[in-house]
């Protein structure tokens, strides 16, 4: 079982799901963040609970060589689409999606499945992205 299948299993366990695993750099700082999502919401208690479970597991596997922060986290109201199935969980939420051309779209998403997404434009208009075509896209919030 690789590293992301165990975490997977501990999150699951704990009664969370696995949203997304991601390693990066901000400030100069190497950081190994699992985010987490639940239907009834992620508390930073339940965070802090799952980070305690899986840090002995990061010190036998080493996700990031050298020395990392571990941070647990929600993925938010904002939040990153990566995976066809966080499109798929995302359906009747507003979207931005930047496509490899670099146009940026923004609307509701209507549909999502293995091979394609659909956004609803403002003026009712619907189009249709392949998932080779996005470079980059998140849910948004309307303040």
């Amino acid at each position: 079982m690789n590293l992301e299948e165990q975490i997977k299993v501990i999150v699951e366990n704990s009664g969370l799901k696995l949203y997304d695993i991601v390693k990066l750099k901000e400030n100069n700082k190497d950081i190994f963040r699992v985010v987490v999502s639940s239907k009834d919401g992620v508390n930073l208690d339940k965070c802090a609970d799952i980070s305690r479970l899986i840090s002995p597991l990061l010190d036998v596997e080493d996700p990031i060589y050298g020395k990392y922060f571990l941070e647990v986290s929600s993925p938010g109201i904002e939040r990153k689409l990566r995976k066809t199935e966080h499109f798929i969980a995302s359906v009747g939420e507003l979207v931005r999606v930047k496509t490899n051309g670099l146009a940026v779209y923004e609307g509701e998403l209507v549909e999502a499945n293995e091979d394609k997404i659909s956004i609803r434009f403002e003026d009712n208009e619907i189009e249709i992205f392949e998932y080779s075509d996005i470079l980059s896209a998140s849910t948004y919030y309307k303040w």
